[in-house]
């Protein structure tokens, strides 16, 4: 049995947002590694619309409150397609390319050198549905080209950095069923069955589950 508590630290696809049972992928990653015998404790620090700058700004104090040192820990991070949005009618994303790459590379150097670090990258939205209205003065248009990029640039960091990075972008996007889970949906967080679907490309990831299966 392996005892564990892990902060996952990212935006709403982390937080789950749409998910009807409220579990997102960490809380379905939870419930399969509890059935498996594993005793986890997940805190999720996923926080809507955050971009990968404001998550640079508290993912230390938020999770060194949840993970103390006299218990095992470890760290999950997942962000980038609030980077990718464009606001209103802003003629450059919410975080411009080489300032997400700068920061990311920051951030996850200071997070391998505290825990053991995972890295999810982001997963697509359904381009038909664009812009997202989040509010009567605010709306976002979500860009899967300048996503896919971003997977790519983290891709390379982490590699970099020796970091385990696993890319949800290329396959979920190349997927003929991926869009189907934002039916009636505002086409960035999808309903539970998109979840699971997340939470299973990552429970079957070898790299996940060296923290389990030893």
């Amino acid at each position: 049995m392996t005892t564990l508590r892990i902060c996952f630290i990212g935006d709403s696809l982390t937080l789950g947002t749409n998910d009807q049972d409220y579990l997102g992928w960490p809380g379905r990653l939870a419930q399969k590694e509890n059935a498996n015998g594993h005793d986890v404790t997940i805190y999720n620090l996923g926080v809507r619309a955050d971009t990968s700058e404001q998550i640079a700004d508290r993912w230390q104090s938020e999770c060194a409150a949840r993970l103390p040192d006299i218990h095992p820990g470890a760290l999950v991070f997942a962000f980038g397609i609030n980077d990718a949005a464009i606001e209103n009618d802003s003629p450059s994303p919410r975080v411009e390319l080489d300032r997400s790459v700068a920061v990311a590379r920051q951030m996850m150097g200071r997070a391998k050198a505290l825990r053991p670090v995972l890295w999810i990258g982001p997963a697509p939205a359904h381009a038909d549905k664009q812009p997202f209205q989040t509010s009567p003065e605010t709306r976002y248009t979500f860009n899967n080209g300048y996503a896919s990029l971003l997977s790519d640039a983290y891709a390379g960091i982490a590699d970099d950095l020796d970091i385990a990075y696993l890319d949800l972008f290329t396959p979920l996007a190349s997927s003929a069923d991926w869009e189907t889970h934002f039916e009636g949906l505002d086409g960035v967080h999808p309903q539970a069955s998109g979840y699971r679907v997340m939470a299973d490309r990552i429970a079957a990831w070898p790299q996940w589950r060296k923290w389990f299966d030893h």
